[in-house]
């Protein structure tokens, strides 16, 4: 009998993604909370280090597993990251427009393209996780 979706073991995806979207977080508010002065950099540049080491180890994990409806995970992950490339973009215009520049633009762009690709990778993997590798798209 074969396993089920459910009880299957899969790399902890999601886990890495909440941390990394906390690191996030952490490094964008740590750095908008001293706008429009310049903000000390030595922090954000590490949440950034630690947020990009998860979401790496995410995709590394992720591309290991054997039987993952991968058809499924391109579909949503596609579809999540056209959203929020959208919507990263209002939020880069955003500090454009507050003309915010430098270093500080330049962990906050980095901070934002980790987001704009983590939350994406969480949509599809958790959908993706449900369903057969065998099975053909709609």
């Amino acid at each position: 009998m074969s396993e089920s979706l459910v009880d299957r073991r899969l790399p902890p995806v999601t886990e890495l993604g909440a941390a990394a979207m906390a690191a996030i977080a952490g490094g964008v508010v740590y750095e908008a909370a001293y706008l429009p002065k310049h903000a000390p950099s030595a922090a954000a540049f590490v949440l950034l280090a630690v947020a990009a080491a998860l979401e790496l180890a995410s995709w590394l994990l992720l591309a290991r597993v054997d039987g993952f409806a991968w058809w499924r995970f391109r579909q949503v992950f596609g579809y999540g990251l056209a959203a929020y490339v959208v919507i990263g973009g209002m939020i880069e215009y955003a500090f454009l427009y507050d003309h915010t520049h430098g270093t500080q633009l330049v962990l906050l762009t980095l901070l934002l393209t980790l987001f704009i690709l983590n939350v994406p990778l969480l949509m599809a993997f958790t959908v993706a996780r449900y369903q057969r590798d065998d099975a053909v798209a709609v």
